[in-house]
């Protein structure tokens, strides 16, 4: 069955009417900053409706256009289907048409998208999702009452998905920022915004209710590229097409998160959508509007959750920590001793219990604080202080085209050089190990969760630098192996 991550409000949605969600009735309220809502006393029905009139007057709806160009191509000729023109050969076609008719010319089409935001100053600025307003040449926003403005970006950061931009206008409704903190599973929420945007030919956002799913959830960075969505609010309050950006609120109407995805199987929406927590935005928001970097602590370390089997194979009697994986050359956590194979358990006082929470922790660390890291090596305790560094902006790929070169299958899974087509491909940074090139559905290494891409580095605690190594190590294996590749480590079982 295939599983999508759909990201509501980055491409044009007016061919996307599935369903139509109620429409909120303003009501003349306007909500100003600092004034809350409370809840006590009030029926379900009644808090909703109360919050829908109020907070649903911060809440904006988005378009965005970008102008993409398409550089002139060469014609494309028939071709049979067995490769041949039928004119003869196709080179000396190519040049006749291309000399009298000239290449194809330039061309430029223009891309749309819709979304939501919330208004966070009364001044104008509206908080919003980054890849809602990513790229664009001209953004139109529009005010539940209507009115239409040009917004301009005064600050984005891609890595939090946050943005915030502005419009010329005054004395505007305000939401107020709630705390992300403290929330609880099964706690009542509403995700206001406009789903399907102008395809529903109203201005007034919409509101669906739901309750707060799970907390803490990950979408992994692999899937984003440089996005990392690790600490996210699970809620099964409906959110559509054109609700990316608009806020999740608690039913005293404050803004306790920014509505980003769903998590699909259909395209559709199925209960399960995802939203950033408002503290997350709280912290950069400032910054954002005076249009500075955004700044990230940054350890050097490639880290992974541990499953049953890897905690049982290092010694420990619980899932807890996170698993080093990699540590990057010259990075903090190589000049304070961190190795592979370490397992994190706690971060400048703080309990770590898995990746996200580490990776939170250290994300909102500053650059150039110490801080005492808990780890446990070879089964026993271990305390070091690192320094945090600034996380660095790019990372160097170096990627060769060569012929690809295959090993033997071994426990289901093919590997190739990293210097073959495949990696280039895939962009691998990687200077040493193998790619995996195939894994064959319900093997071992399937069950284990090795994917085409992955680089094994390491088998057994044998480093693996290249296709004779991987070969000459895989050829006499028995028994449960540890491999680590350059996503994290993998027990393959012997299958036997």
């Amino acid at each position: 069955m295939k599983k999508n991550i759909l990201f509501w409000g980055s491409s044009s949605l007016l061919a996307m009417l599935l369903s139509l969600a109620v429409s909120l009735q303003a009501q003349g309220l306007c909500w100003a900053e600092g004034q809350n809502m409370p809840a006590e006393g009030l029926r379900m029905e009644d808090a909703i409706i109360n919050l829908a009139n109020i907070a649903g007057k911060s809440v904006v709806s988005i378009s965005s256009e970008h102008v993409a160009k398409i550089k002139g191509s060469r014609r494309q000729y028939y071709r049979s289907p067995l490769g041949e023109s039928p004119f003869g050969d196709s080179d000396t076609m190519r040049r006749f048409f291309d000399d009298f008719f000239g290449g194809l010319p330039d061309r430029e089409y223009k891309q749309t998208g819709l979304g939501s935001g919330v208004i966070i100053d009364a001044q104008g600025y509206i908080l919003t999702n980054q890849h809602v307003i990513d790229e664009a040449d001209k953004i139109t926003v529009t005010l539940s009452d209507g009115r239409e403005f040009k917004a301009e970006i005064k600050g984005q950061d891609a890595r939090s998905d946050l943005a915030v931009i502005k419009i010329n206008a005054r004395d505007l409704p305000v939401a107020l920022l709630g705390e992300s903190d403290n929330l609880k599973i099964g706690q009542w929420v509403v995700a206001i915004g406009n789903p399907f945007g102008f395809a529903l030919q109203n201005a007034e956002p919409t509101v669906t209710a739901g309750v707060i799913s799970a907390l803490h959830r990950s979408l992994g960075r692999t899937l984003l590229g440089d996005r990392d969505y690790g600490d996210l609010i699970q809620t099964d309050a409906a959110i559509n097409p054109g609700n990316s950006g608009g806020p999740l609120v608690n039913l005293k109407g404050e803004v306790i998160g920014i509505n980003m995805a769903i998590f699909t199987t259909t395209g559709g929406y199925q209960g399960v959508g995802f939203a950033i927590p408002i503290n997350n935005a709280k912290r950069i928001i400032k910054r954002l509007i005076e249009g500075k970097k955004i700044i990230y602590g940054w350890l050097g370390v490639t880290v992974q959750d541990l499953n049953e089997g890897i905690a049982k194979y290092f010694g420990l009697t619980d899932k807890k920590g996170a698993l080093v994986a990699k540590v990057s050359e010259k990075g903090p956590a190589q000049k304070a001793g961190i190795k592979e194979r370490d397992i994190i358990r706690g971060f400048d006082n703080k309990t770590i219990n898995n990746v996200s929470e580490l990776l939170s922790a250290v994300g909102k660390t500053e650059a150039g604080k110490k801080v005492k890291i808990n780890l446990i090596r070879d089964k026993k305790p271990l305390v070091l202080e690192v320094e945090v560094d600034e996380r660095p902006q790019e990372l160097d790929k170096d990627s060769q085209g060569q012929e690809e070169k295959a090993a033997q299958n071994w426990r289901g899974l093919e590997a190739g050089d990293l210097n073959s087509e495949f990696s280039q491909r895939l962009k691998i940074d990687e200077k040493k190990g193998v790619v995996v090139v195939d894994v064959q559905t319900g093997s071992p290494a399937d069950e284990a969760g090795i994917i085409a891409g992955d680089v094994i580095l390491e088998i057994n605690k044998i480093p693996i630098d290249n296709l004779a190594d991987y070969s000459r190590v895989t050829k006499n294996l028995k028994g449960d192996c540890l491999l680590r590749t350059a996503r994290g480590y993998f027990l393959i079982k012997s299958g036997e």
